[in-house]
């Protein structure tokens, strides 16, 4: 099973699942399987910083779940720029996000409607009209947010790392456009391009599949 698939790419510009789910500020839900065993506090641990690059995962807070429970609790706290969200309860693939602390504000507010009923497009205006309306801050700098992705055959139990995972990579610089940046506002192959121009949640994305390599004397 390719993760590519799981994560759920979509030609016509709409990003992937768990993309949208974390810039929605809520965990994605997946069918659940009965007859999958929730994941233990310490696995999720494990588990959920693995989005992170190696250098952030000792330090970063985790959010996850307690035996049996579906609400999210703080699992363990840390002292880095990171906030990791374990996998859902039972779910296949496993999926997890970490995402920089600068955007929790927005991101708890997201989960705060989404257990108020809001849901999809309503939650997203609703949320963005609180953030124009300065009830909701937002990073002066751009955040990142890190994801992956993987079948749930592929996780090692004993280390949580994560066997043929993919993932992408977000970056959120809030009311950016394709003008202010420079980016397309729709895919390209290969490219970083910014989704939700102009909004309160833009943010460039870089997909899996990119495999340019910096030539000397380039950037800066």
């Amino acid at each position: 099973m390719r993760v590519s698939s799981l994560l759920s790419l979509s030609s016509a510009g709409t990003g992937s699942v768990l993309v949208l789910a974390l810039s929605a500020g809520t965990v994605p839900v997946a069918a659940q399987a009965p007859e999958q065993e929730s994941l233990s506090p310490d696995l999720q641990v494990k588990v959920a910083v693995q989005a992170l690059p190696e250098a952030f995962r000792a330090d970063a807070t985790v959010l996850g779940y307690p035996p049996g429970e579906t609400e999210l609790v703080e699992l363990r706290e840390g002292s880095g720029p990171f906030i990791c969200l374990a996998p859902t309860p039972g779910e296949d693939p496993l999926r997890s996000a970490c995402y920089h602390r600068s955007l929790e504000p927005f991101m708890a507010r997201g989960r705060e409607l989404a257990a108020e009923g809001y849901s999809g497009q309503e939650r997203i205006e609703k949320r963005n009209d609180e953030v124009e309306a300065g009830l909701v801050p937002m990073p002066s700098d751009p955040a990142s947010l890190f994801q992956v992705a993987a079948p749930r055959e592929g996780l090692d139990p004993d280390t949580g790392e994560l066997r043929d995972a993919e993932g992408l990579v977000v970056v959120y610089v809030p009311g950016a456009t394709a003008e202010s940046t420079g980016l397309p506002d729709r895919p390209v192959p290969g490219l970083p391009w910014l989704m939700d121009a102009g909004t309160p949640r833009a943010h460039i994305m870089f997909t899996p599949d990119m495999s340019l390599v910096p030539q000397p004397g380039g950037g800066g």
